[in-house]
């Protein structure tokens, strides 16, 4: 009879689960782990920290709409990738994490690398165990996966001890576990589904705000198909954005353009009905306190869910519709064929005039040719650069809202960026494992420098790996956002500089593609060149250190000067360039 160990196991499960791909970095508890999945062709990604693996397994999610799996050592190595075990919990993505853990036998021994991980994992996980059988090792795999991806997806942990995952077992001794996912998802009464339907056909104003839900149930052409019948425009976070093409006009980035008093103005009022998509009602939507909620009081909120806690959390909701998303969909377009839907054209109008007035807001500062290159042009170079074909990641303070206003995501997965937990240094290992699942397409990292502190060694994994992306940093020498609320509020600045980095000569000394640009006429060249280049490449673009993030005469700094304070117009001193006069 052959003889396996745990890892020869585990791997046989994932591969049963469609897994092929996996995060990790190296630790000799999980050894048995490794050469099971080379040995069954499961590709190993090995990175510089785990809290790069666990990002990318989440990265690899929202890329795909598939799980994602980390493997990382025990103790340091699983408290390491917290934060990206936090990240995808906060934003409902599927991951799966094995922990190495400290033999049983030294149990309260005080053994090396021992701490309790599941009290650390189990507030930020589904579904987290100790598999304390090398038998049960494939019912625990399964049971973990299914958590990970049912209802509402979510991060799953497994805890292997050593001992447990080095064991030598009959292959006769372990019972047959071959479970799949639970076929069939819910779906809502068509009762329900009318009503919903009653609703955004009577409407003047409707809109769709779509969140992660489309993406995880697969359920972009159903909502392509229902856009372009009842012509209702959709809205959608950063995890959605791309479900309906932002190329025309029934597709926009962001739930906030809705809210646009312009719009309000133009097409005579806010939504009247507003219909969730697989979206929460929190910061994202305006409605966690002390913001403007982006959904009117007085609107019909009909919100899909497959979490019936989560409808009417936040809002009142008057049609709430328990199901999946990509089934509700379904049933929606069936049913709507008979449906007369009113004319929506003045308040598309209005949403098409606003979305480029809103990319060309900071146009009288974007395309000047002196120093320094204003942020939105490096954005609007970038944009411009890519095709629908192409992925773009998002990672920093404003530097991600800069890059967001001037996105134009053409389908899903190709725009992915910061959610609920706002984590710095997600850039670089979303990015590399968006090239890991997409290798035939070009991949553009957009990192303030701020966050491109975090995960900078994963440029060495990016080399070693082959993963060929190209890393814009927006160098504007300090933490931006913080920088200019600080000016605001107390006059100068104070932790918050970091002053001129030259991030392309460590990266080339990595083995990467490097270029320096402080002229925007140089931005396009560089990004051909890093491209043309055939290695990953890192592009330091220096940025207006002067500029924070928001509209001409609607910044922080407009209006009477407070006692103590620079107003617009004052001369404050920034790195880099020096004395500088404050600008909107």
């Amino acid at each position: 009879m052959a003889v396996v160990d745990g890892g020869e196991l585990l791997v046989r499960a994932l591969l049963h689960a469609g897994v092929e791909e996996l995060f990790v970095l190296s630790g000799g508890h999980l050894d048995p782990i490794f050469f099971a999945a080379a040995d069954h062709g499961i590709r190993i990604t090995d990175t510089r920290h785990e809290a790069a693996a666990t990002h990318m397994a989440d990265g690899y999610a929202r890329a795909t709409g598939k799980l994602g799996v980390a493997v990382i050592t025990a103790g340091p190595g699983v408290t390491n990738g917290v934060t990206g075990v936090a990240t995808a919990y906060a934003d409902a993505s599927p991951i799966l994490v094995i922990g190495g853990r400290s033999p049983l036998r030294d149990e309260d021994r005080l053994a090396l690398q021992a701490i309790d991980q599941l009290a650390v994992m189990k507030p930020i996980t589904k579904f987290a165990r100790t598999i304390l059988h090398t038998d049960r090792i494939p019912e625990f795999a399964s049971m973990a996966i299914r958590h990970a991806v049912s209802g509402r997806p979510g991060p799953a942990f497994l805890d292997i001890p050593l001992d447990i995952l080095f064991t030598p077992i009959e292959e006769e001794d372990v019972p047959t576990f071959r479970h799949d996912l639970p076929r069939g998802l819910p779906t809502p009464k068509p009762d329900s589904i009318d009503e919903a339907l009653e609703a955004l056909a009577r409407a003047e104003r409707p809109a769709i705000f779509a969140g992660g839900g489309v993406l995880f149930s697969g359920a972009q052409e159903e909502l392509r198909k229902f856009a372009e019948t009842t012509q209702i425009p959709v809205f959608a976070s950063s995890k959605a954005r791309g479900c309906i093409s932002e190329r025309t006009s029934l597709g926009y980035g962001g739930f906030g353009l809705s809210a646009s008093r312009g719009v309000h103005k133009q097409s005579g009022g806010a939504p009247d009905v507003v219909m969730l998509l697989g979206a929460r009602i929190g910061m994202f939507t305006g409605s966690s306190g002390g913001g403007r909620s982006m959904i009117p009081a007085d609107a019909t909120i009909i919100q899909v869910d497959i979490v019936p806690e989560e409808i009417g959390r936040n809002h009142d909701v008057q049609i709430g519709l328990v199901g999946d998303v990509a089934g509700t969909l379904e049933i929606m377009n069936e049913r709507s064929r008979d449906l007369v839907f009113r004319d929506h054209k003045i308040w598309i109008d209005a949403l098409v005039a606003a979305r480029g007035s809103f990319r060309d807001v900071h146009e009288s500062l974007m395309f000047r040719e002196e120093r320094p290159i204003h942020q939105s042009r490096l954005c609007r170079e970038i944009a411009e650069f890519l095709t629908d074909e192409d992925i773009l990641v998002a990672d920093g303070g404003d530097t991600a809202n800069w890059m967001a206003e001037q996105a134009i995501v053409g389908h899903a997965g190709r725009f992915i960026s910061h959610g609920y937990l706002g984590t710095l240094g997600i850039g670089m290992p979303f990015g590399l494992a968006a090239k890991v699942a997409h290798p035939e397409r070009r991949v553009l990292i957009l990192l303030g420098d701020g966050a491109a502190g975090f995960n900078f060694a994963e440029f060495e994994t990016a080399v070693r790996h082959g993963l060929n992306v190209v890393v814009v940093i927006n160098n504007d020498q300090g933490w931006g956002m913080i920088r200019h609320d600080q000016l605001e509020r107390y006059g100068r600045v104070v932790g918050a500089e970091l002053g001129v980095v030259h991030y392309e000569k460590a990266a080339e000394g990595f083995g990467c593609h490097a270029e320096f640009v402080e002229d925007a006429s140089g931005i396009r060249p560089a990004l051909e060149r890093a491209l043309a280049s055939g290695k990953a490449a890192c592009v330091n673009v220096m940025t207006d250190a002067s500029q924070p993030h928001a509209p001409p005469n609607k910044g922080k700094f407009a209006g009477a000067r407070r006692e103590g304070k620079p107003a617009v117009g004052d001369e404050v001193a920034l790195p880099y360039y020096g004395k500088r006069k404050l600008k909107n």
